[in-house]
């Protein structure tokens, strides 16, 4: 019997409503929505279920992100994608691990609902501009101009400086070492003179309602942030959104995760997530593919 093509393509949807989201949640919605969207159809109408269905999520996902952008301006405090558990084998896809990492989907909010959909269909999942074209409702050569400003948008805020794999988990495992000791001379050393850090609480966990700039001030947050019962504290070294990064928990209970971008061999970003309805879906290894 032939696989449905809906499941067969299931974790590409989802990581394209992800990506055009930045919430699970909302992605997983998104995709539940296109699958009764499918459930209707007479597929033998359809020549390509592939470009198909990722037509329909993005249909979705655009109608969704227009939605969300009145909550997300009332949003308590600075707005960070949800992050995901994902196994090692997603940072092997290049491409794919830098456009789902939490520094990307951060960049993206700064996007319009358009040019995100036509910026992420293009630049991750190398869609035709044609097949883009029918998904937001614009002609081919709009979106080509859309495409366009879009590239240049993200070059003009992603982190400039490309690191392997394996400096980015040394740097991490030595931010985590200075975590744990709280120690404010080791967390300096281990973050840039121009370090950001950005929290996301929501309204519903204690966060700084601005970014935080600067090595000493971001310092003295993480340690302060430590200042619980030690014997409380636990954090574990895990993969998100296809980089190192940290899980934080408080008497066995995920509190929050820790993400960086790291350049020249130290930290220059700090994406500390703290909203307890954006950490719930840690627990098993989402499924991600191109």
């Amino acid at each position: 019997m032939t696989e449905d093509p809906f499941v067969a393509h299931r974790s590409l949807l989802f990581t394209v409503a992800y990506e055009m989201l930045g919430s699970a949640a909302d992605a997983e919605d998104v995709v539940q929505e296109s699958w009764l969207r499918w459930a209707d159809v007479d597929r033998s109408q359809v020549r390509d279920p592939r470009a198909y269905l990722v037509r329909v999520v993005t249909r979705q996902a655009l109608n969704r992100l227009r939605s969300l952008s009145r909550s997300r301006e009332e949003y308590v405090g600075e707005w960070l994608p949800e992050p995901l558990l994902t196994s090692p084998d997603v940072a092997e896809d290049i491409e794919l691990a830098e456009s789902v990492s939490i520094a990307m989907l951060t960049v993206l909010e700064t996007l319009g609902p358009t040019e995100r959909a036509v910026f992420v269909l293009r630049e991750v999942f190398d869609i035709p501009y044609g097949e883009i074209a029918e998904a937001v409702g614009k002609t081919a050569a709009t979106v080509r101009q859309i495409a366009r400003r879009a590239r240049e948008h993200v070059a003009a805020r992603q982190p400039r400086v490309q690191v392997s794999r394996s400096e980015q988990q040394a740097v991490v495992e030595r931010f985590l070492a200075a975590l744990r000791t709280g120690r404010l001379q080791e967390l300096v050393e281990v973050m840039a003179p121009d370090v950001v850090l950005i929290a996301d609480g929501g309204g519903f966990a204690a966060a700084a309602l601005a970014p935080v700039h600067g090595v000493d001030l971001v310092a003295q947050v993480l340690a302060r942030a430590n200042r619980v019962d030690v014997a409380s504290l636990g954090t574990t070294a895990v993969w998100l959104n296809g980089a190192p990064a940290v899980r934080i928990e408080i008497d066995g209970e995920l509190a929050a995760t820790l993400s960086v971008v790291v350049e020249n061999g130290q930290v220059t970003r700090v994406y500390l997530v703290r909203n307890p309805r954006k950490l719930t879906r840690l627990d098993e290894p989402a499924e991600l593919s191109r």
